[in-house]
């Protein structure tokens, strides 16, 4: 019979299969847990795909805000993802304010605003991504505090700011932009021309200081790597793909909007797996 973690695994393995992987090199008992957690994080991220304007979004995102609350009042029982969720909350004794920091970001999500400065995406990215990661850790060290929150906010800003450099075409397309206006700004960016799908050297430019500030953010990971306790490191294992995803961005023949910087799964799975047993050497 399938159950709600099972459910959660499966959404997991569809939206985010980086994590998806990661989750199944963590300790067996953890696995499950993981799942409902970073499912939930795939569930508010997808808002925007699939509703037709902001306002049901907000209201998808509200649900979830009253469902953390402890203030909503129906469905969910029909809805795996939230009871595998509310089960791993009351496990770990998870703090709830962070996930309701995580809907609250994905607001943005829902509308054609520029991101503002690179301390709002990095703000953004913190809510989003390192957040996720903190609850992993914590999940991993069964619900104590690991003391991970440095390293982890490093970690999900560096990891967040890639996978939005390889989303590009994608927010393009839609008319979205989430490079900072600070920076684009100051390369001279014309987001007209990103919006038509025109690659330039200034928009080149502004990637490649994005690239430079993703480093930065690695580097204070690996010197925040010796106070994340062994059993947490699994949190953190999907910061070794970063590396070769930005080598392939800064090839000489990748355009950043019309080239993909996938890289493949087989190459993705033997990556993690090779990292697996010791991640933060490996960043």
């Amino acid at each position: 019979m399938t159950t709600d973690f099972d459910h959660a695994a499966d959404i997991v393995r569809l939206y985010d299969k980086d994590r998806y992987l990661s989750a199944l090199l963590a300790p067996e008992q953890h696995r499950a847990d993981l799942m409902a957690v970073y499912a939930f994080g795939a569930e508010i991220s997808r808002v925007r795909e699939i509703v037709s304007e902001p306002l049901p979004g907000e209201m998808r995102l509200q649900w979830w805000r009253d469902l953390l609350e402890g203030t909503e009042h129906g469905a969910v029982a029909s809805n795996p993802v939230a009871n595998a969720l509310l089960q791993t909350i009351a496990r770990y004794n998870l703090p709830r304010n962070g996930l309701i920091a995580m809907t609250e970001a994905r607001v943005f999500d829902l509308y054609d605003d520029p991101m503002p400065n690179l301390n709002d995406l990095e703000g953004y990215t913190g809510e989003t991504v390192s957040g996720l990661m903190q609850l992993a850790c914590l999940i991993l060290n069964n619900g104590d505090d690991p003391g991970t929150a440095t390293a982890a906010g490093h970690a999900g800003v560096a990891y967040g700011m890639t996978g939005l450099m390889r989303a590009l075409p994608w927010h393009a397309s839609r008319r979205q932009m989430f490079l900072p206006k600070d920076l684009i700004d100051r390369h001279g960016v014309d987001v007209e021309t990103v919006f038509r799908g025109e690659t330039t050297q200034p928009l080149k430019a502004a990637l490649a200081e994005m690239r430079e500030h993703v480093r930065h953010h690695l580097n204070r990971v690996r010197e925040a790597a010796a106070t994340v306790p062994e059993k947490c490191s699994n949190a953190l294992l999907p910061l070794v793909l970063v590396e070769p995803f930005l080598k392939k961005m800064e090839r000489n023949d990748f355009d950043p909007l019309q080239g993909s910087a996938e890289i493949s799964q087989l190459k993705r799975q033997w990556l993690l797996w090779r990292a697996s047993a010791e991640p933060l050497k490996r960043i």
